[in-house]
């Protein structure tokens, strides 16, 4: 008789099969025909480990063995090797803001998720090291004022905005390390403005504060020129090869 852990499995499944994660991210990173496993597969296999045994991304087939990947994902444990999950992530890194962005209009369409307000808020992240060679592409590591005061270390700034229904993450970005928090507000509350809602909608800066509706971080959009979020897709998926 062979044993495997069962745990959330099944949830987290029905879950990414209604937030239809699989086909999104496929439709934005397609790959081969003769492929065993699309990204999307692989992906949701990802989330469903880091909700159920979060741990470094190494050796995620041995959690696949002793879970019931298998029988709940249809994936093999032997295909979910070091180089396809870095290859999975590589894939959907260049659209990775279309793809946060359209898995949550999925989920507003799919459950209902009032948008009326969303919020918005920064964070540090403290890191170790040099970072003396850095590709001027991508927001830079720098000293900064870190949210954990260890001023002695350098760090990289992330803000994120969720819905006020059950804090669904909407929109992300990424700032410099130096970056002063209070400059990026207004940028991020334009592309928030433009963000796919149809509905009216009150933008705050962080979950217990919201202004008058004169304020820059929130006001009410009455005439939205974005279309609405699309309607939820038939939950079709590609099975491995």
């Amino acid at each position: 008789m062979v044993e495997r852990r069962l745990d959330a499995l099944p949830a987290s499944a029905e879950f990414l099969r209604r937030l239809d994660v699989a086909g999104i991210v496929d439709e934005l990173c397609p790959i081969r025909e003769v492929a065993h496993l699309t990204h999307g597969q692989v992906i949701e296999v990802l989330v469903a480990n880091r909700l159920s045994a979060p741990a470094p991304l190494v050796r995620v087939g041995d959690w696949a063995r002793e879970w019931a990947v298998e029988e709940v994902f249809g994936i093999e444990p032997d295909l979910l090797g070091d180089d396809r999950l870095a290859r999975a992530l590589d894939a959907i890194a260049p659209p990775l803001e279309e793809l946060v962005g359209t898995v949550g209009a999925q989920a507003i369409a799919e459950f209902g998720i009032d948008v009326s307000r969303i919020y918005w808020d920064m964070t540090s992240i403290s890191l170790f090291g040099a970072y003396e060679a850095q590709n001027e592409a991508f927001p830079q590591v720098k000293y900064g004022h870190p949210k954990d005061r260890r001023v002695d270390l350098k760090q990289i700034q992330a803000g994120l905005a969720v819905s006020g229904d059950g804090g669904i993450p909407l929109f992300h970005r990424v700032y410099d390390g130096g970056a002063g928090e209070v400059a990026q507000v207004v940028g991020a509350m334009n592309a928030l403005r433009r963000w796919p809602t149809a509905r009216t909608s009150c933008w705050s800066r962080t979950p217990n504060w919201c202004p008058t509706p004169t304020s820059p971080l929130c006001w009410t959009r009455r005439s939205p020129s974005s279309p609405p979020p699309r309607p939820p897709r038939s939950p079709t998926r590609s099975t491995p090869a």
